[in-house]
């Protein structure tokens, strides 16, 4: 038996998988060829609709190369139309984010779909239960991309006593700053069926980021994470409050981040131009690489089925070595921390 198929939990049963790791849906990132990774590797491969590009989900689904994969919706931009189109192909899941996922709940659960509700609040989470979603993912505030203000730590063992209490079936996924299987394993311990893992994989070799931007993640530390509205607005886009995009602070962050009203006015036309620009070049000097608070754990830019293999086999020896090192408990006085690796020295790529 490997170290992976000895970490079974409810997530892996229901869906089918080695790995309790779901891959975050992150638009523009997780292409066909990362979503078909992941699934292939035997964890949930979530292809990123995002912001609704019909074209784009229709090319990237066929680069999944007919692995079984999901896809998620950024649910104020999507129609029924869309997800429509997206349901007739099959998918392993749908999981909505950022929204009231009523209006679209019906259709997912005709056809006979899981429904994933992405949450940051307890709040999102009784909407979610409210609309039929069987997985609810905590998401919280470490995380790259859009999200609020609660925290990992605290928010997963809340929504897992809401489940517990009224919806026991429903499984529960944890996100934000989960890179490794020491996150992995804390994950489980408050309550999780699994994770929903977003920066570690938007630094895979299959992801859809330009070199420069990986490049940038390698040498970079939690610390250099910033939340604000500037991306948004270098892209026009209307997101609802109170939703901020975590990314790696730049001198476009620094320059616009607390001028978001001046660079959407037509005076702001050329620096949203340079800002697309260094975007499409992996310039993080002058774009904003989306990644969250996780990217100072990653140190190198492997295959997504690595990844995943790595976070499995890391939480099981973690959790084993707990275990052994304690059979007849944990001792009093003694806080009974699994040892964890020696942090690795990023290195130049």
């Amino acid at each position: 038996m490997t170290l992976s198929a000895a970490l079974p939990t409810r997530f892996t049963v229901r869906f089918g998988l080695t790995h309790p790791v779901a891959l975050a849906p992150m638009a523009g990132a997780a292409g066909g060829a990362l979503a078909g990774a992941v699934a292939r590797a035997g964890g949930l491969g979530l292809l990123g609709g995002g912001y609704g590009d019909a074209d784009w989900i229709a090319a990237e689904w066929d680069r999944a190369g007919g692995a079984p994969i999901g896809i998620g919706f950024i649910t104020w931009r999507l129609t029924p139309a869309l997800l429509n189109a997206a349901l007739v192909r099959g998918p392993v899941a749908v999981m909505l984010s950022f929204g009231d996922p009523a209006p679209f709940a019906p259709a997912i659960h005709a056809a006979g779909v899981p429904l994933i509700c992405q949450c940051q609040t307890v709040d999102h989470a009784r909407a979610a239960l409210d609309a039929g979603a069987q997985v609810i993912v905590a998401q919280g505030a470490e995380a790259g991309g859009h999200g609020d203000r609660r925290g990992t730590m605290t928010l997963v063992p809340e929504l897992a006593d809401l489940l517990a209490a009224g919806t026991p079936n429903t499984l529960l996924l944890a996100a934000g700053g989960i890179a490794d299987g020491r996150g992995l394993a804390a994950s489980l311990m408050l309550g999780a069926d699994g994770v929903l893992v977003g920066t570690r994989l938007w630094a895979a070799a299959e992801a859809l980021v330009p070199p420069g931007f990986h490049a940038a993640a390698v040498a970079a530390t939690g610390d250099v994470t910033v939340r604000s509205s500037a991306p948004d607005a270098a892209r026009l886009l209307d997101w609802p409050a109170p939703f901020t995009i975590r990314t790696l602070r730049s001198a476009f962050t620094d320059r616009w981040g607390g001028h978001t009203a001046a660079l959407r006015a037509p005076e702001g036309e050329a620096a949203r131009a340079d800002w697309a620009a260094a975007q499409a070049a992996g310039d993080a000097s002058a774009g904003t690489p989306v990644a969250g608070e996780a990217v100072g754990l990653i140190h190198d830019i492997p295959p997504a089925a690595a990844i995943l293999s790595r976070l499995s086999e890391q939480a099981c020896a973690l959790l084993s070595s707990l275990c052994s090192k304690y059979p007849g408990g944990v001792p009093a006085g003694d806080g009974g921390s699994a040892p964890s690796p020696p942090p690795p020295v990023k290195p130049e790529i």
